[in-house]
């Protein structure tokens, strides 16, 4: 066994003799990864930073920044290149959410809400029909998609839903209600996949199914935005249906499976939230450390004082800590191992982990912390929906104590 052995495996002693074995710890990035990286980082240092403090002034949604991302092939980046994706993997994406995040949250939810949550289900579930004619335009960037689960009774208790879907002659009958959609109503907009009770099991259990809702289906209406304290610039409604008709064939997956797929598709969900808190957090980072660097107080900067070091040591100690977390669970999803526990412990940890560290960051910028004149205030109303969204951080320790299960 002469030579360097190839990337990726190692020589090892057995006991039989000497032999090659695959590495399982790599924390090296590929050449592929590297290179979306630094072309989402770019991106964002270039194009999405400068107009982050206006959009969220003026809570304008970044048409342009779709745009571009479309162009850059990041709106169906983990989407096979059949359907008009890139075909990159997980770990890809999660690094490209973070990315943009780290510049804006509100262009990182656009994006994740689009990939993970709009188009995702309809890749993993819908026909081939259904993605020819669905997941092309939106993995192309060409539309966004909203995925319609949340409801006035149906948040944490996600199994309560009210909305409702009569199957007549042919087509689905909507009527209900769904809140805090994300992408749900812009120009570009497509539709929005809904959970919906669609009849009754045995026992009198629930048969919840998905229903790929067009954008133009009569009875289908949208709110005005909410007036939100973060993600001021992403796109969130409240979704109305009344008598609102669908053919047959929309019906997404099989019927009655409705809540297995939005638990599924959740799963995946959570890395993406989990590498937006990342993102918040390294942005919210990068501010503190400018600004300590330049503010002077008894004649130094306070980056010289030991307990300004410490605060920062100790951001960068856990957001390191969950960004491992984070591509972890991207990982073994690409392997095609078990990723649930590994994506909840991350989405829970990165999103209590955002919340110390934009505190932190606020707080060494003192009262400027306060006025928003600095970008930290952004940040510090951007970070607390990473513990809500997806599953509450309740919700989420449920969730894990039933994955080791207690």
């Amino acid at each position: 066994m002469d030579g360097t052995p190839a990337q990726g495996f190692e020589r090892v002693w057995t006991g039989r003799g000497l032999h090659l074995r695959q590495r399982t710890m790599n924390f090296d990035l590929t050449d592929e990864q590297k290179a979306i990286q630094d072309l989402c980082r770019d991106f964002a240092r270039n194009e999405v930073a400068p107009q982050a403090e206006r959009n969220d002034r003026e809570e304008r949604f970044p048409y342009d920044l779709v745009s571009k991302m479309a162009e850059l092939g990041l709106m169906g980046l983990p989407f096979p290149e059949e359907y008009g994706g890139a075909g990159a993997d997980t770990v890809s994406y999660a690094l490209a959410v973070m990315e943009i995040s780290h510049a804006d949250a509100s262009t990182g939810i656009t994006l994740a809400a689009h990939v993970s949550l709009g188009a995702s289900p309809i890749f993993l579930f819908g026909t081939e029909a259904q993605k020819q004619k669905w997941l092309v335009p939106l993995a192309k960037g060409e539309r966004l998609w909203g995925f319609g689960l949340t409801e006035p009774e149906a948040g944490s208790d996600a199994g309560n839903v009210q909305t409702k879907a009569e199957l007549r002659d042919g087509r689905w009958v909507i009527n209900g209600t769904k809140a805090f959609i994300t992408n749900s109503g812009t120009d570009i907009t497509g539709g929005t996949t809904i959970t919906a009770l669609t009849g009754m099991g045995p026992g009198g259990r629930k048969e919840i199914s998905n229903l790929i809702v067009p954008q133009d289906t009569p009875g289908f209406t949208r709110s005005k935005k909410y007036a939100k304290m973060g993600w001021r610039a992403s796109d969130t409604r409240e979704l109305s249906f009344v008598d609102a008709a669908v053919p047959a064939e929309n019906l997404l997956g099989e019927r009655g499976q409705g809540l297995r797929q939005f638990l599924t598709t959740l799963d995946g969900g959570r890395i993406s939230v989990a590498a937006l808190s990342v993102g918040v957090a390294l942005g919210a980072y990068d501010e503190a450390y400018k600004y300590a660097t330049q503010r002077r107080a008894f004649g130094q900067t306070i980056s010289k004082f030991q307990a300004i070091q410490f605060k920062l040591a100790d951001m960068l100690m856990e957001i390191e800590h969950a960004k491992l977390m984070v591509l972890k669970a991207a990982w073994e999803k690409d392997q095609g191992r078990p990723y649930e526990l590994s994506a909840s412990l991350a989405k829970l940890y990165s999103g209590e982990v955002s919340r110390r560290v934009v505190n932190e960051a606020l707080q060494i910028h003192g009262g400027y912390g306060f006025m928003d004149e600095y970008p930290i205030s952004r940040m510090y109303r951007d970070q607390k929906i990473n513990e809500i969204g997806e599953g509450t951080n309740e919700v989420q320790r449920l969730v894990i104590a039933r994955m080791i299960g207690l």
